[in-house]
């Protein structure tokens, strides 16, 4: 008995070409998606968000002289710096201090806190001002402060950084030596605040 096989149709279906609306690009080797940096670190974080926030210091200060200065030893010169350093609150209170070390910022440190140490309050008028002439002499700088009522604060050297961060307003400050030493102008300055009185 013959049994007769019949050839059946390849069942398979021809492949059919995506349509224009359904094909998508193939991402290009090396092409990273937008997000991947957010993705691997676990979304974007803001910048600083950790940090706290900066507390602002109750005194600013200024470097008024900074110099290099030697010591001559037995093995040799030794070096350091010395700074000067003006502080304040500029609601009335000032200091001028110095500081000395083998680095700047210790030495600037040293010069900050020396000037806290060393801070006067000043006795002001309502307006900020002072209220009567003032003038003093430290070695050989000579300064004089007067009120100048609507004028602003007309000084120069370290005399204006002084009253700059002492807060005062409305006043002429004349030097009369020809010193240029900006530590001395400062603690004449200082000296000149420090006579300052109310009017009754």
């Amino acid at each position: 008995m013959e049994t007769t096989q019949e050839t059946k149709p390849n069942s398979t279906p021809a492949p059919v070409a995506p349509s224009p609306a359904t094909a998508t690009a193939a991402p290009v080797q090396g092409d990273r998606p937008r997000n991947f940096r957010d993705n691997r670190r676990g979304g974007k974080k803001p910048r600083g968000g950790d940090r706290p926030e900066r507390v602002k210091p109750e005194f600013d200060h200024k470097i008024i002289n900074i110099r290099r200065v030697t010591r001559v030893a037995s093995g040799g010169r030794r070096f350091s710096f010395s700074v000067a350093v003006v502080a304040g609150n500029r609601k009335g209170s000032v200091g001028v201090g110095i500081g000395k070390a083998g680095d700047t910022s210790l030495a600037i440190d040293k010069a900050t806190r020396d000037a806290k140490k060393h801070m006067i309050k000043v006795v002001l008028t309502p307006e900020m001002s002072i209220s009567h002439p003032v003038a003093s002499k430290y070695c050989s700088a000579r300064v004089t402060i007067m009120p100048a009522k609507g004028r602003g604060l007309i000084a120069g050297s370290s005399v204006r950084n002084v009253l700059e961060f002492a807060g005062i307003k409305d006043v002429n400050a004349k030097l009369w030596s020809g010193s240029k030493n900006k530590l001395n102008n400062a603690r004449a300055a200082i000296e000149a605040l420090r006579q300052l009185r109310l009017k009754k």
